[in-house]
């Protein structure tokens, strides 16, 4: 029976057998490995991780996906998690996870950040998500590309663009060029913040108003001559600060 791919899911189903190859080849499951895969949709990168795994964890929400999966794995070895993603408590799958999987665009943001809260326990992430998307994940400070995703993500993981993928390989063919991302958790003696909460505000209130200056959207954290004393010129916007400015500020205020 053929699926009806669903918006308000995000659907967009990947269906060229090359796409699938390279894409499998570059995570490079190997058997033992814990893997999860979020959105597994008709399962094009399900049969091939599970085959070279052995054993599959997959997150699903669609219920009609859902019955599928089961009908067509009745063994047991796909192990399949119903429900939303961005709710699914990742921590329950044990440490050394790979987390694997096409993203939906329309909540590839909020997904990231919540993935990013399991880090400690992941080994890795390779995601196919909207090049626009990996293009601000990637960015270089000064960028326009770049932004708090870019920040927040950087000081946790270490990031590469692996390829691009055309909307020709997916069906429905969603209007966007794709990519490919590997995200690698950074080692947590390498975090530099005194408090990760704190520096999650100062960044999201740095680039909550990207036209104006430091002095103006930091104000509520830390004054201009302590951001002289820093090294970092007030008058500079959001965009021009590395994560290691951001760190600074971020430790600067912890210790005040």
């Amino acid at each position: 029976m053929t699926h009806q791919a669903r918006k308000r899911f995000g659907q967009n189903f990947l269906s060229d057998p090359n796409i699938i190859r390279k894409i499998v080849d570059v995570i490079a499951p190997q058997p033992g490995q814990r893997m999860v895969e979020i959105g597994p949709g008709l399962a094009a990168m399900t049969d091939p991780l599970l085959a070279r795994l052995g054993r599959l964890d997959v997150v699903e929400i669609d219920r009609d996906l859902i019955a599928r999966l089961k009908d067509n794995y009745p063994s047991g070895d796909l192990v399949i998690h119903e429900g939303d993603a961005l709710k699914f408590d990742f921590g329950t799958l044990g440490p050394d996870l790979r987390i694997v999987g096409n993203l939906p665009y329309n909540i590839s943001t909020p997904i990231l950040f919540h993935l990013a809260e399991f880090a400690d326990q992941v080994r890795d992430m390779t995601f196919m998500l909207q090049k626009e998307v990996v293009m601000r994940m990637v960015a270089d400070p000064g960028s326009s590309e770049y932004g708090r995703l870019s920040v927040m993500l950087q000081y946790r993981f270490r990031m590469g663009r692996l390829f691009d993928v055309p909307p020709g390989a997916f069906r429905p063919a969603p209007k966007v060029m794709s990519s490919i991302v590997r995200l690698v958790p950074r080692p947590a003696d390498t975090l530099e913040a005194k408090d990760a909460r704190l520096f999650g505000k100062i960044v999201t209130a740095a680039f909550g108003q990207r036209r104006k200056t430091l002095r103006n959207t930091l104000r509520d954290y830390i004054d201009e001559a302590r951001l002289s004393a820093l090294g970092i010129d007030p008058g500079l916007r959001a965009e021009r600060l590395s994560v290691a400015d951001y760190v600074a500020i971020t430790n600067a205020c912890a210790g005040a």
